[in-house]
């Protein structure tokens, strides 16, 4: 489980379940467990600074790997 935090304010975004090696490109929804963040006119936007950290496609999020910092572990395959 990833805990993903803001790369400016270092507040918290999401709980994410991260299967399988390398980055964090693409956030799922299914497997997102807590959102902290705000979701407006499909961005998704850190609730401190405004930060946006990633924008909605279909049934995911894309992140800007720039924006976001994580720690925690990924849950191989």
């Amino acid at each position: 489980m990833l805990t993903i935090k803001c790369g400016r304010c270092k507040s918290k975004i999401m709980r994410y379940k991260k299967i399988g090696p390398g980055k964090v490109l693409r956030c799922y929804f299914p497997r997102i467990k807590k959102l902290f963040a705000l979701v407006e006119e499909g961005k998704l936007k850190c609730p401190s600074c405004a930060n946006i950290i990633g924008e909605k496609d279909g049934d995911l999020f894309k992140m800007n790997s720039d924006e976001f910092t994580y720690s925690g572990r990924k849950i191989n395959k």
